[in-house]
């Protein structure tokens, strides 16, 4: 009775461990940077904040390697919308996040460099951006501003691994999905957004789970599971809104993009325009832009 009971508690820490390494790291301690890499942020930050600058453009989808999905095949875990203007500072970003205190999601406005500085892995992180044309930029800037729209289609309960085409949870990335659907088809609703989505043939890949994460679901409140369809979860595989799921819809409704590619790491800063993704390591390859970051 007692081995049962060790193994019942092992088996349920295990499980929070390893639903906590899935989870925004707002809920964890936050991590204090020392003076050093704190400066290397600030630098990596003006780097990106300078190519948007740049652009032109009213706003972009942007990306960072927050939590580490790299079992996953995945780099980026959330994705927010930078504005040229309209926020305190210029392009700072607005986004969905979960407030671990309250104990539910919120529109949170923050600055370029504390968005990039939310990663889970201070050595080195990844922020990936798209630059939408004129016209689609300026639509997407004028929904993410306009309050009740974008309160509108935030939900009041959240889940990290929100089906994408049910109502009842949604993550940070499943309000920009459904943000942009709102701006380009005037929508005002969730249903409605969803539903859109699904005719523009928005997929996200299914990724693998372990029955360990799924049982943490039974006590974890932000890691949900029953708003997914029962033969996906039997086959071990979870649906969810992902950075890279948006970055592929944007650019099949919007060929002309550009996108950028930031990383920092041992080598520097590398910066890439288009073409394959960045090398992991951050390992700059020929045609990088490289800057030495010290």
């Amino acid at each position: 009775m007692i081995r049962t009971a060790a193994a019942a508690l092992l088996t349920l820490a295990a499980a929070h461990a390893q639903a906590t390494s899935l989870l925004p790291r707002g809920c964890d301690r936050p991590i204090d940077p020392s003076a050093t890499r704190q400066h290397r942020l600030l630098r990596f930050t003006a780097v990106v904040r300078d190519a948007l600058a740049a652009s032109g453009a009213r706003a972009a989808l942007i990306a960072r390697s927050g939590t580490d999905l790299s079992r996953f095949g995945l780099r980026y875990s959330h994705a927010a919308i930078a504005l040229a203007d309209g926020l305190d500072t210029p392009w700072a970003v607005r986004q969905l996040y979960y407030a671990c205190a309250e104990g539910r999601p919120r529109l949170f406005d923050q600055g370029l460099a504390g968005f990039v500085a939310g990663s889970d892995d201070l050595e080195q992180g990844y922020v990936s951006v798209l630059l939408l044309p004129d016209g689609a930029g300026t639509t997407l800037a004028a929904a993410a501003l306009d309050k009740p729209l974008a309160l509108g289609l935030l939900n009041a309960r959240y889940s990290a691994n929100a089906y994408p085409f049910s109502t009842e949870f949604q993550n940070c990335n499943q309000w920009v999905a459904e943000l942009l659907a709102a701006s380009i088809a005037g929508l005002r609703t969730r249903d409605d957004a969803q539903a859109w989505l699904k005719r523009e043939g928005y997929a996200p890949r299914p990724v693998p789970v372990s029955g360990l994460l799924m049982l943490a679901g039974r006590f974890v409140p932000w890691l949900q599971f029953s708003d997914h369809p029962p033969e996906q979860l039997d086959a071990g595989l979870v649906q969810t809104s992902l950075p890279d799921s948006l970055e592929q819809l944007a650019l099949r409704l919007w060929p002309t993009a550009r996108r950028l590619e930031f990383c920092h790491g041992p080598q520097g800063l590398v910066q890439r325009e288009g073409g394959a993704p960045l090398a992991a390591g951050c390992v700059p390859q020929p045609g990088d832009q490289v800057t030495t970051l010290n």
